[in-house]
């Protein structure tokens, strides 16, 4: 494991600088004009591509990174003339989402790049002059992206040439023969397979007019892989721990493609388009990745089905216990459900992939705007409380015209942007792995997708649902206070009323007690939701308005600046960090924390449920792995959507706070993604700690 650890070592130190990409591509293309076009967007995407410069690292086996290859004076020009020029043209191309997909590997991998060309050339012999135009850039695009790779084979063998190292001398020559042949031609071995999926992966990643980092998932790997892995080791070219070894870098290089505080990887398990369980070799070897590698990325999910073979959910247990945040584990069968809700075919209903964290995308045929945007339920009952209703469900009905006012107008300015989008941007290398941009002939930004959905998310429901009790309680049963006059207690941030603060905190019952009365109203909200967003159609096909109840980081970003709240909640502090229970307020076990957070329906929320849960790891005893099973399985069992686990303790956080440099690849998850501990704000660090610590 030395190649890996120096190699785990190369990624922690990464600069995650794409400058040398968009200074080219923006130089070629000039330095007036802003307005895009085909032509001169392939024309400079080809000068990018054939003069970035390819870069190996030592020990790698799997190649294609993100490097600043620019001399000092091009560095100046970037950033005095062409990173302005850049900005503008980001800027007109329009906001919103990208990158929360996977593509369709398994057409990459079978035909290769030459033989996408292929059928560019038959859709341009019958088309109009518009298809046209996409049609000869994304051909263009695919050309670039094989010139790269070429380059790539060019500096293998300058570097084996130069090679003391036997051994390293012939792992640069077949690097370099791989990447002569992939991804141009169709992958013929796993080493060409794990390639060819790696190096368009981060190809993509370089979009010059979406100057933030790009996050694009590598699908379900123990799918697409499986052939080239099966006739290699029938074959005897390759053995269980080369592959190993392969897929090991791969994750790495995922951490050189994607910087923290984002999120990105693949999934494995599940059924497949013919509903049958996923079941191979590679489903546990990509789980093993995690623990061999012990970085941030790749993010797993576990494709979670009743009848999956016991060591796939066992391997995923075992790993969180050695305090990893990965593999999450995902209900195969509630969120195909969900897709089939929307209008997914059953067959393609199984290959889909969480898009970052939890956000459910189909692959390979998506353009879905995860988290657009987030909406802070905690202070949408904050702009309720200026007046006083003659009744709880008077003041509940004002809280959902509130939150049916702000779908509406969030999907206005989403569809707006969708629109802006349309008319201003384009990703013709994209489009050739999106079902069905090429059969369309329009562009992944204009409406070439199959699915294009938009998928709002709700931060801050369990604050909601605990402040709504504690209104229904003090307020309209005791009449205690008046709304107004808590509001300005509230507004206040308690300043003088500690004593009312902890009653509210931690007198009076919480979501996350199996309490029916309170996990109710989780429900009576999701409903609603789910109910008001199918109101709404976006501008191009499939444009479905798709709600999830996650929040990434915004429960930090929206807590910071979120007065007090009316469940003892002071002004400041973060929101609830998913979709189960506020930090720290899970009093009756995680058995009853899992029944709360499944008394509501969760597959029609396809935008994403993150449910977390912490478990002490100074309490892990010989049977604590098949307490952690036992629990997964009765959350899956009641239509739980995905649970993401952390096995930590207070004390090692603590430590990691006080001495970051002695703990700088301690990961932990956070609302849907996980991150480096000591990367972390003051404020969310203090909020992991204060979750419920479970002993089992």
């Amino acid at each position: 494991m030395i190649r890996i650890e120096g190699l785990r070592q190369t990624a922690l130190q990464h600069n995650h600088i794409n400058n040398e990409f968009l200074y080219r591509f923006h130089k070629r293309y000039g330095d007036k004009e802003l307005g895009m076009d085909y032509r001169k967007y392939a024309d400079a995407f080809d000068f990018a591509f054939s003069e970035l410069t390819p870069n190996i690292s030592s020990g790698e086996l799997v190649v294609g990174e993100i490097m600043n290859g620019l001399t000092a004076s091009e560095r100046e020009e970037w950033e005095t003339v062409y990173k302005p020029l850049a900005i503008e043209r980001t800027k007109l191309a329009g906001g919103g989402q990208d990158s929360h997909m996977a593509i369709e590997y398994e057409l990459l991998l079978s035909q290769g790049l030459n033989g996408i060309i292929g059928r560019i050339e038959e859709y341009l012999k019958a088309c109009d002059a518009e298809q046209a135009e996409f049609y000869s850039a994304a051909k263009s695009c695919l050309l670039a992206v094989i010139k790269h790779s070429e380059n790539y084979s060019a500096l293998a063998i300058k570097l084996a040439a130069d090679e003391p190292d036997e051994t390293r001398k012939n792992e640069l020559l077949e690097i370099a023969r791989i990447c002569k042949k992939v991804p141009a031609q169709p992958a013929e071995s796993f080493y060409e397979a794990v390639q060819s999926a790696h190096f368009v992966t981060y190809c993509l990643s370089l979009n010059p007019l979406r100057m933030g980092h790009q996050q694009f998932q590598l699908g379900h790997p123990d799918r697409y892989l499986l052939p080239y892995y099966e006739k290699d080791i029938k074959d005897g070219t390759l053995t269980k721990e080369k592959a190993q070894l392969l897929l090991d870098c791969l994750g790495i290089q995922i951490n050189m493609r994607v910087p923290r505080g984002l999120s990105s990887g693949y999934m494995v398990g599940g059924r497949d388009e013919n509903g049958e369980i996923v079941e191979n070799e590679l489903t546990e070897m990509l789980m093993q990745v995690i623990d061999d590698i012990r970085l941030v990325y790749p993010s797993v999910g576990l494709c979670y089905t009743e009848d999956m073979p016991k060591a796939y959910l066992a391997k995923a247990c075992r790993i969180l216990s050695h305090g990893r945040s990965h593999p999450a584990i995902f209900n195969d069968d509630i969120i195909s459900k969900g897709l089939q809700s929307y209008g997914v075919p059953e067959s393609e209903s199984h290959s889909y992939i969480h898009s970052t964290c939890v956000e459910i995308t189909p692959v390979a045929s998506s353009n879905v705007w995860v988290a657009s945007p987030y909406t802070n339920m905690a202070q949408l009952l904050l702009d309720t409380m200026t007046r006083e209703y003659d009744s709880f469900d008077e003041h509940i009905s004002a809280l959902l015209e509130k939150l049916d006012a702000s779908i509406q107008h969030n999907f206005s300015v989403q569809n707006s942007l969708r629109k802006h989008r349309a008319e201003n941007a384009m990703n013709p290398l994209l489009s050739c792995f999106v079902k069905d941009c090429l059969a369309r002939g329009a562009d992944i930004e204009k409406g070439g997708a199959r699915y294009n959905w938009i998928m709002p998310s709700f931060v801050g429901m369990a604050n909601l649902v605990d402040s709504v009790y504690v209104l229904k309680k003090i307020v309209y049963e005791e009449k205690a206070y008046t709304v107004r006059s808590l509001k300005e207690i509230l507004d206040n941030n308690f300043d003088g009323n500690e004593r009312l603060r902890l009653r509210l905190l931690n007198g009076l019952p919480k979501y996350g007690n199996d309490i029916d009365e309170i996990d109710g109203y989780f429900g009576m909200f999701t409903d609603h939701i789910i109910s008001e967003c199918k109101k709404y159609n976006g501008i191009h096909t499939a444009g479905n308005l798709i709600p999830s109840v996650f929040c990434w980081v915004q429960h930090e970003r929206f807590g910071r600046n979120t007065g007090a709240t009316p469940d003892g909640r002071p002004a400041g502090f973060p929101l609830g960090d998913g979709s189960g229970p506020c930090q720290g307020r899970e009093l009756n076990g995680p058995t009853a924390s899992i029944i709360s957070s499944t008394k509501w329906a969760h597959h029609e929320l396809i935008g994403g449920v993150a449910v977390n849960m912490k478990f002490a790891k100074s309490s892990f005893g010989e049977h604590s792995v098949d307490v952690m099973e036992t629990l997964i399985k009765a959350y899956m069992s009641r239509g739980g959507f995905e649970l993401q686990i952390n096995v930590t303790d207070k004390e090692l956080l603590e430590k990691a706070r006080k001495n970051p440099e002695e703990y700088r690849d301690l990961v932990v998850r956070i609302g849907g993604y996980s991150d480096y501990f000591t990367k972390l704000s003051p404020e969310m660090q203090q909020e992991v700690i204060l979750r419920t610590e479970h002993r089992i």
